[in-house]
């Protein structure tokens, strides 16, 4: 993995495992987070990118589609690929913790609003 990689993967764990209930293992030889035994986020390493769930994936395609765009394999899911080495950290972590949140149980989230409280 390239160090990049390995930066982006390490910032993904340390903002998505502390969050209750998420893990982390392998999709098709991605490494993968989910929630709820959902997936909501996966790499691909080779390619830089991240695929993402989003419901508002027209809104960041718009904001900058070269960051943010979906290949036909993705048109009719929920999910939008996101190049990592142009993703701002603000952009990439806002889209991981609302990611989690739209795959996440209500007791799930409760307990997610209850750490962020305790903070």
């Amino acid at each position: 993995m390239a160090t990049d990689m390995h930066i982006f993967l390490q910032f993904m764990k340390s903002t998505l495992l502390p969050l209750p209930g998420v893990t982390n293992k392998m999709h098709f030889e991605h490494p993968a987070f989910y929630v709820n035994d959902k997936i909501f986020a996966n790499i691909h390493e080779k390619e830089e990118l991240l695929a993402i769930h989003t419901i508002e994936r027209e809104k960041w395609m718009a904001l900058d589609p070269h960051t943010f765009f979906i290949t036909p394999h993705y048109q009719n899911y929920k999910y939008m690929l996101v190049r990592l080495e142009t993703v701002s950290p603000n952009d990439l972590k806002q889209l991981l913790i609302t990611a989690y949140l739209a795959r996440a149980t209500k007791k799930l989230i409760k307990a997610y609003e209850e750490m962020k409280a305790n903070e």
